[in-house]
């Protein structure tokens, strides 16, 4: 008996952890300005990841990764409770829509038809509005355990909601796997023909949060040959600009603080830093491909970014000016942290020759991200 009993304890041990290891979990998160109940969703894996998201916006509110100790820490700015993404949300974790970045003017055409947006962002419109999706409250939809721990949250934009034609019902799905990946897929659909561009707006200090360290010292890579350069207002002049010979030339690991300050370059002038977009490919891909590597030398913790989208904005955190107050009580700061963006081109609906965010009734709009986490000694 003690021998099958031996047996069977050795064989349950044999049995893979990972399958079993991945966890979602819901809890209560605060309310809205009107009341309205928000729910937070946790996944964990079995090596020390762990994500929390908000059905507020949409919001990636905390993502826990492991140093090359196995310490796992929080690498995102945002908030702790709700008061904070109701007073000074700064697009922390956000999904962003219905149109992420810039549009000129605040107007765009479909089919002979003017629209007009409001001006958010001194002369333009930006991500999606002033009350765009990271300001509304998104229904979960569906909860998932197991190696695959999982969310979908759910959205639907009324026909002429901010401006924009067309009811769009939006899903956000983010998945957590054994393999420290984080992703998030966003689709949509629309009733008329409208634009759509829907990215996440995550601030990264891969440090961690609490660490008060700037991320000047992160060593980035992005494979891009050019990127699409910016007037004063940070629309773009519809040109693409080789990055071999200037401060945009991440095609080999470069540490951000090496030329950030270069004011011979009126694109860092305009941006106050890196604000700007990188052309990966030209159009959208099948399948999520490398946009972005970036490497914390103090923790050894890498982040890659991958999306099927065919641009990546890169912006470091510039107007952050300490008003707000994060999760570790820390006035957040310029350089704190990075955000890389997946998403088509800024401007892309007055600006064809930059491609198309036009989406039909019958069409289906995605966005996949994937952060994928890892170490290096």
């Amino acid at each position: 008996m003690n021998y099958l009993i031996k047996g069977a304890l050795l064989a349950t041990a044999m049995i893979p952890l990972s399958a079993q290891a991945g966890e979602a979990t819901r809890a209560a998160f605060g309310t809205t300005a009107d009341g309205q109940k928000v729910e937070a969703i946790t996944l964990t894996n079995g090596h020390g990841m762990r994500a929390t998201i908000i059905s507020y916006g949409a919001i990636l509110q905390s993502l826990s990764a492991p140093d090359r100790n196995g310490k796992s820490e929080d690498v995102t700015l945002g908030y702790t409770d709700m008061q904070g993404y109701l007073v000074a949300p700064n697009y922390f974790g956000a999904t962003v829509g219905r149109y992420a970045n810039r549009i000129k003017g605040g107007t765009f055409s479909i089919d002979g038809q003017t629209y007009t947006l409001a001006k958010n962002n001194g002369p333009n419109a930006l991500h999606g509005g002033p009350k765009g999706f990271d300001k509304r409250l998104w229904t979960v939809e569906k909860v998932t355990s197991g190696e695959n721990a999982s969310v979908t949250l759910r959205y639907v934009s009324a026909d002429g909601e901010e401006g924009y034609p067309g009811q769009l019902t939006v899903t956000a799905t983010y998945a957590l796997n054994e393999k420290n990946e984080l992703s998030v897929e966003y689709t949509a659909t629309t009733t008329k023909p409208t634009i759509v561009n829907i990215t996440n707006h995550s601030f990264f200090n891969l440090a961690g949060e609490a660490s008060q360290r700037s991320i000047y010292d992160h060593v980035v890579t992005i494979p891009a040959e050019t990127t699409t350069p910016v007037d004063k207002t940070l629309i773009p002049t519809g040109q693409l600009r080789p990055v071999e010979g200037t401060p945009f030339d991440f095609r080999k690991p470069t540490p951000i603080g090496t030329r950030i300050r270069d004011g011979r370059d009126p694109q860092i002038v305009f941006g106050q830093g890196y604000d700007e977009n990188f052309v990966i490919a030209k159009t959208v891909s099948a399948q999520p491909v490398l946009h972005a590597r970036v490497e914390d030398p103090s923790s050894g913790r890498v982040m890659e970014i991958l999306s099927n989208q065919p641009g990546v904005q890169f912006y470091t955190g510039n107007f952050l000016d300490g008003t707000a107050i994060g999760k570790s009580n820390h006035a957040y700061r310029q350089g704190d942290a990075l955000a890389l963006e997946p998403q088509v081109f800024p401007d892309t609906p007055n600006q064809p020759a930059l491609g198309s965010a036009r989406l039909n009734p019958g069409q289906t709009y995605r966005n996949l991200i994937v952060y994928r986490f890892s170490t290096t000694n």
